[in-house]
């Protein structure tokens, strides 16, 4: 969907290069600028899953006949990301005012936690505190638990990488209109706020209130997860009262008066250790089946690996295996677009003669 669309990626952690490879995996062209002497990060490997599909070229930002081949890159591309702390791309002399007098219609994406201003904007922080801040994290925990997210999905990913898609994209359109690139600021502390507003919206009602537990998605015996027998989890969230009748009557609960009152806050501790105790009762391949077919709005909570083998990843090849890697497959998918192998993953440097050698370099 975005052929045609080259893209430049300046080699960074987590958020920026999840973009990059979102936007190669819908089609455009990108290249990641990586620097030499290998991946130093501990814990990540060599060849990441979030560079492929990307091309990549090994250059020393600290060298000025390195920083002439990045100049040259972002001449003939219609949009750079880059992800390091405010200021660092000036003062390797690669901010925005430099490569717009190279590319006047070049969009800048930049990728940081506080954002390019505010009192926090140079302090390093991580996914959690930037969504704790924003208020995201606010509910991601039981009344009287620290507040605990999934690693970098709320934050990095959601409130980050994804809103820096969105901003290239639209910044691309711009500029394919009128000829003038932008700076994209995209923050993980604005982008995991602005996620909240549907959360927001149901405060408008009431339904959503500071306290925690006491929401409508935030603390009832039908919204949350449950240990079975053998360890596994069954997660419930069966919000309208034609879903929650399904569900008592899955359970054999539909004549059960301490569970008919689905919205009274003041019942839902007790109410949530009676459904506890059932679901102890059995093991989660058990209650799978039971549920299987039904609209109780109840499901399994697996495991990459054991997601991998569900009946929906059959039908829809989501989780993909490439040699002996498991990564998810492209989103969203397109009509007339079959879903394909995951593209290969390059080698640091793998392409770094190839692209000098169209730069004419």
């Amino acid at each position: 969907m975005l052929s045609g669309i080259k893209i430049l990626e300046i080699e960074g952690l987590g958020p920026a290069p999840f973009a990059g490879m979102h936007l190669a995996d819908l089609g455009a062209e990108v290249i990641v600028v990586n620097r030499p002497g290998g991946q130093k990060t501990p814990g990540l490997p060599q060849q990441q899953i979030l560079d492929r599909g990307k091309r990549s070229i090994e250059l020393d930002l600290k060298n000025p006949n390195d920083i002439k081949v990045v100049k040259a890159l972002a001449a003939e591309s219609d949009a750079l990301i880059e992800g390091f702390r405010p200021g660092v791309m000036e003062r390797l002399g690669l901010g925005p005012e430099i490569l717009n007098t190279v590319n006047p219609a070049l969009v800048y994406g930049r990728m940081t936690g506080w954002g390019q201003t505010g009192p926090m904007s140079k302090q390093a922080g991580h996914d959690l505190n930037y969504i704790s801040v924003s208020g995201a994290a606010w509910y991601a925990s039981d009344a009287g638990s620290p507040p605990f997210t999934p690693p970098t999905l709320v934050g990095d990913i959601g409130g980050g990488a994804l809103y820096l898609v969105i901003g290239i994209i639209s910044g691309v359109l711009n500029a394919h209109t009128t000829g003038k690139g932008c700076v994209v600021d995209a923050a993980i502390y604005d982008g995991s706020a602005h996620m909240m507003n549907l959360l927001m919206t149901l405060r408008q009602s009431g339904g959503f209130v500071d306290k925690r537990n006491a929401s409508v998605l935030d603390g009832s015996h039908w919204s949350r997860a449950y240990l079975t027998s053998d360890g596994g989890y069954m997660s419930v969230q069966c919000l309208e009262p034609k879903f929650y009748a399904e569900f008592l009557s899955c359970l054999g609960q539909s004549d059960n008066p301490a569970l008919a009152d689905q919205y009274d806050q003041a019942q839902w501790p007790e109410q949530t250790r009676i459904i506890s105790d059932i679901f102890k009762s059995r093991t989660r391949s058990e209650w799978e089946q039971v549920f299987e077919g039904t609209n109780a709005c109840t499901a399994p909570v697996l495991s990459p690996e054991q997601a991998s083998k569900h009946p929906m990843n059959d039908a829809r090849q989501v989780w993909l295996t490439e040699g002996d890697t498991l990564q998810a497959a492209s989103a969203p998918r397109f009509s007339g677009t079959p879903v394909k192998a995951a593209p290969s993953i390059p080698e640091r440097g793998e392409h770094t003669i190839e692209i000098l050698a169209e730069l004419g370099m």
